[in-house]
């Protein structure tokens, strides 16, 4: 047992926290901050056939502009479930179909609606810094039944101390993306 098994260990901590990051972003661009951003439908599910598909799979989402999203299903049929799926997702959004492509019109956000959005990221956030806790965690157990088949102390303790600051790091990283998009939604 050498330093080498420390370094493993934290290696896998940091890769574990680095998607903690990812999945935190990933969710964020869910949520829309008052202007037309075409991922808030990656997670909104339309029956395609009996299996539920998130909408970019079964239309071409686009953005001609700040105000405006467009959906072009490929398949004619698909324009009433894509609008129904739209309609029970609850984004705040009328879509407005003509027979081709769905088109919604982004509304501005009210004070009341950026709050609520402004909680829901602040909770994406700490789940985040839960999962990146978890990570530090699993990686001092980990040293520490190593130590019990012969790490030596010292090298423990040094890995502890990397782990807390690789978790306080993240955890810095996080309050950043949080507090630039709390800013994007609060802004008018």
């Amino acid at each position: 047992m050498d330093i080498s098994k420390q370094k493993e260990v934290l290696a896998s901590a940091k890769e574990k926290m680095n998607k903690a990051i990812h999945h935190l972003e990933e969710e964020l661009l869910t949520y829309r901050a008052g202007k037309a951003n075409t991922a808030v439908f990656n997670n909104v599910m339309v029956d395609y056939y009996g299996n539920p598909t998130p909408i970019p799979q079964v239309a071409s989402v686009t953005s001609p502009d700040a105000k405006t999203m467009l959906i072009q299903p490929w398949e004619k049929n698909m324009i009433a479930p894509i609008e129904k799926a739209i309609m029970n997702a609850n984004l705040g959004f009328t879509p407005q179909n003509n027979g081709e492509h769905i088109r919604i019109n982004v509304p501005p956000l009210t004070e009341e609606r950026r709050k609520e959005l402004v909680k829901k990221v602040k909770a994406a956030g700490e789940n985040a810094k839960i999962s990146i806790r978890n990570a530090r965690r699993d990686a001092v157990d980990l040293l520490k039944k190593y130590q019990k088949d012969g790490l030596p102390e010292d090298v423990v303790k040094d890995g502890e101390t990397l782990a807390q600051k690789d978790t306080d790091n993240f955890n810095k990283r996080v309050d950043e993306i949080l507090v630039v998009k709390e800013r994007e939604i609060m802004t008018v």
